[in-house]
C-alpha cells in the first residue's frame, strides 16, 4: 500500500496563555508532531476519503506553567491529531 500525500492547512490556532513571542517555536513543534503521528499511525479515518474538516476542537490539555514551547507543541499536535480521529 502506497503512503498518501497530506496536506494540512490550519488558519486559526487558538491558544490563551502562553507568551507572544513563542508562538513560532510552539507553531514548528506542532508541525514537527503531526508529521511524526502522520508517519507512525497514518491518517486518521476522517481523512481517508480526501475529506475536509472546516472546524475541529481539538479539546483541552493540560501545560504545566513555564512549560517550554515544544512541550506546549506537541500536546497541541497530539490534540489535533486525536481531534481528527473523534
Amino acid at each position: 500500500m502506497r503512503p498518501r500525500n497530506v496536506e494540512l492547512h490550519i488558519e486559526e490556532l487558538m491558544l490563551d496563555g502562553f507568551a507572544f513571542g513563542d508562538r513560532y517555536r510552539i507553531a514548528e513543534a506542532v508541525e514537527h508532531e503531526l508529521a511524526a503521528l502522520f508517519a507512525e499511525q497514518g491518517a486518521p479515518q476522517s481523512l481517508s476519503q480526501g475529506g475536509e474538516i472546516a472546524h475541529l476542537d481539538g479539546g483541552a490539555f493540560e501545560a504545566v506553567r513555564g512549560s517550554k514551547p515544544e512541550t506546549v507543541g506537541v500536546k497541541v499536535a497530539q490534540a489535533v491529531y486525536g481531534g481528527m480521529k473523534r
